[in-house]
């Protein structure tokens, strides 16, 4: 079984516990403990999330808000308690079934599976990067802050995909010039700096982050 399952809690023994039971399964496990953790796993495009409701920093509505949009695989919250009203917001939010704490493991992974056969977009990869505030998703190749989609121009997101996806190292005029437009492409590398600047400028508008850093007598470099 190739099926990646993420597990989501702020327990150390929950986590524990489900990880161990499912890897006994045949799942390939990943696993998160805060919101922040959350974010980075979905990047390794899960096939099944299981997510805490009370985690710190962003609760699990938060996180399935935000990562909803972008992740079509099934999300399956746990809680300790559940009020019709709690369970209003999370499907509004995107969640598919509530688990309520305690619960037996062999439910769960019969909720688990049902879900996995439901799930009719499993086929769809989704390639996405949540970078601070800013969510890239390279499927759709553009850019989103807090939900709100950032326009950008072919050759400007391939910019972002190539420094983005390679975060820290710096990339000169230079070679993002052949790597982007080709080495027998008609015109020189200073198209890269105004290109960088739009960027620069289209981002602007949403934060003050500064995502793509200049080094000077170098180059360029996605900010992680």
């Amino acid at each position: 079984m190739n099926t990646k399952i993420l597990i989501a809690d702020d327990e150390a023994d929950i986590v524990s516990m489900l990880a161990s039971f499912f890897e006994g399964k045949g799942y390939i496990v990943l696993s998160a403990m805060d919101g922040s953790g959350v974010l980075k796993q979905v990047e390794k495009q899960p096939d099944i999330i299981l997510l805490d409701i009370n985690m710190p920093g962003s609760d699990g509505l938060e996180v399935c808000e935000r990562i909803r949009d972008h992740v079509s695989c099934p999300i399956l919250f746990l809680t300790a308690r559940i009020e019709d009203t709690d369970k209003v917001k999370g499907f509004a939010v995107g969640g598919d079934d509530y688990i309520v704490k305690p619960f037996s493991l062999m439910e769960l992974e019969a909720r688990v599976r049902a879900h996995l056969r439901r799930e009719a977009r499993h086929n769809f990869e989704a390639q996405i990067k949540f970078s601070g505030e800013l969510t890239i998703d390279y499927s759709e190749r553009c850019l989103f802050f807090e939900g709100k989609r950032i326009g950008l121009a072919k050759k400007e997101f391939e910019i972002v995909e190539l420094l983005s996806q390679n975060p820290g190292q710096v990339f000169g005029k230079e070679r993002i010039y052949e790597r982007i437009w080709g080495y027998d492409s008609e015109g020189d590398s200073s198209v890269v700096t105004e290109h960088i600047r739009r960027i620069r400028t289209k981002i602007a508008a949403y934060t003050e982050r500064a995502y793509i850093e200049t080094v000077w007598g170098c180059g360029y470099k996605w900010i992680k």
